[in-house]
């Protein structure tokens, strides 16, 4: 299923330039739920790896939404709408590893995929009489080779995209690990829990998500992202570091540092996110593709090396890798200020506060036409200004600022 995945994340996620949203989402929502009855019914071994494949190629529909915020959420409020649907993404994650760890106890395992298919059909039925329509932001731009080869030109020519991706790979990676090794390590002496117990462990992260998109509004979206990132970084280091070298012999080292993670984790990818929507308004979803392949990369890696290291070694040595790709993060943080046009430096300034959102008081709603494929200068006149966004807008966003003439003489 992981390798299904990720060819969805490469193969289809970029054809949310093309296509329109909601017949695409629509598709690939009925399709996956169809196919997986198929799950629910085979006794074949070797149709179930071939259908969970499919079926994980196409469940990639959470990632076309993430975009699709990008391009709906005026820049300063784009956090904390992206913390919104980060906050139901990550917490279905969670949930469902709560529910798989139940069901598992008391039941068979088809259980759980006779459930899966109910609910991705009712997700079905209500994206189909509540998703709007949104147009293509590429219309008749059909060359599909040509926007999976563009993917690659994106992260020659936008450093910030490089970097956030980069530090995805890293946050993903200790994610994966810890989630991992906790099952190993809370099933060993001294704890010896039945699944039930090591299932209950992901309502830690329920509070952390649901408070999400207020810690947006009230951090993220009124600092640069590097700012946010740095924050999120060190609130990861401080759990991994607790929960690391305290695990083994109290219960609350792990507790504290799923807390502390999932909030680093969550505020450091709502930050990046917020960041490289800015890029290119018409490449959101190949953006979105080339962040997110470095992020399950990230995964698989955390997943391998956590498991390999805690067989060689128990928690405290997987765990100690994670502090190892906290502190690769903060490295690569640092590299590259977050006004720095190039690869390397901190062109710029050390400004943590935002200066593409305000002029002379008035706050910056970025103009919609983009969605539309409509010109976005064309709210610029009489009485309006064509403001160019900062770090991470500045690479092609403009917004419209509502000002008086006098204000546009004074500047």
């Amino acid at each position: 299923m992981q390798a299904g995945y990720a060819s969805g994340l490469l193969l289809l996620c970029p054809l949310g330039d093309i296509f329109k949203r909601r017949t695409f989402v629509l598709s690939l929502v009925f399709f996956t739920a169809t196919m997986w009855l198929g799950l629910c019914l085979t006794n074949s071994f070797s149709v179930f790896v071939g259908i969970s494949f499919i079926t994980a190629l196409t469940t990639v529909t959470p990632q076309l939404m993430l975009p699709l915020v990008g391009d709906l959420a005026p820049p300063n409020r784009r956090a904390t709408c992206l913390a919104i649907v980060s906050s139901g993404l990550l917490l279905g994650l969670l949930i469902a590893r709560l529910l798989s760890g139940i069901l598992t106890q008391y039941t068979t395992w088809r259980t759980i995929y006779w459930f899966s298919f109910g609910v991705q059909y009712l997700i079905f039925i209500l994206l189909y009489f509540f998703m709007p329509d949104y147009p293509s932001t590429n219309p008749g731009s059909f060359n599909y080779f040509f926007h999976l080869l563009s993917i690659i030109r994106l992260l020659f020519k936008h450093p910030l995209l490089v970097q956030a991706s980069l530090i995805g790979f890293c946050t993903s990676t200790i994610f994966t690990s810890y989630w991992t090794t906790l099952t190993f390590l809370l099933s060993s002496p001294p704890y010896s829990f039945s699944p039930v117990p090591i299932g209950l462990f992901a309502l830690i992260g329920i509070v952390t998500f649901i408070l999400g998109p207020i810690y947006s509004r009230i951090i993220i979206d009124k600092f640069i992202p590097l700012f946010s990132v740095i924050l999120g970084l060190l609130y990861c280091f401080i759990g991994v570091v607790i929960g690391t070298y305290t695990g083994e012999f109290t219960l609350a080292g792990p507790i504290l540092q799923a807390i502390f993670m999932d909030l680093g984790i969550q505020t450091a990818q709502i930050a990046n996110r917020s960041a490289i929507y800015g890029i290119d308004p018409k490449a959101r979803n190949r953006v979105n593709t080339a962040y997110m392949l470095m992020v399950f990369s990230g995964q698989l890696t955390g997943t391998a090396v956590g498991n390999r290291l805690y067989a060689r070694g128990g928690w405290v040595v997987s765990g100690s890798a994670g502090v190892g790709f906290v502190g690769l993060g903060l490295g690569l943080c640092f590299l590259r200020g977050p006004w720095e046009k190039g690869w390397v430096g901190w062109g710029g300034g050390w400004g943590i506060r935002r200066r593409d959102l305000r002029v002379g008081g008035v706050v910056e709603k970025r103009g919609v036409g983009e969605r539309g494929g409509e010109n976005v200068h064309a709210g610029a006149g009489a009485g309006n200004r064509v403001l160019e966004m900062g770090d991470g807008e500045r690479h092609g966003e403009v917004g419209v600022v509502p000002c008086r003439v006098s204000s546009i003489r004074e500047s």
